[in-house]
């Protein structure tokens, strides 16, 4: 790991970055959200959809190298960055995750992101 970068584990930081510019590809959702002056940090999620425990272990596995690789040079200073895996992204090789991702920090730091998600409507208490 490369000393400048620190984990994101609190809940709460997970959810601001929610807040901040959301960047799809093939293989990853990339979230990236000012953090106030902590630096370069990241984060992984890799959901029960994705596959069993194995699977989405190999991939976190794989995005950690993947951040490990690109933050240092290409991340956004005094941001957060934030990998949500996708089903597509389990066979897809390195490399071409690897430019995917130099893509995504390319358009984040533009302050390109895709269009803001439609607020998530709440249920009834009935229903």
């Amino acid at each position: 790991m490369h000393p400048s970068l620190s984990v994101i584990g609190q809940r709460r930081d997970f959810l601001a970055a929610n807040r901040g510019l959301r960047v799809a590809r093939p293989g990853f959702v990339l979230l990236a959200h000012p953090n106030g002056g902590k630096g370069k940090r990241y984060g992984i999620t890799v959901t029960k959809k994705i596959g069993n425990a194995v699977v989405r272990n190999r991939m976190k596995r794989r995005f950690r190298e993947l951040l490990w690789d690109a933050l240092p040079g290409e991340g956004l200073a005094d941001h957060d960055h934030i990998l949500i895996g996708r089903d597509a992204g389990v066979e897809r090789d390195f490399a071409s995750l690897r430019s995917e991702l130099s893509a995504a920090l390319e358009r984040a730091a533009q302050g390109k992101g895709d269009r803001p998600r439609k607020p998530h409507r709440q249920r009834s208490r009935r229903a």
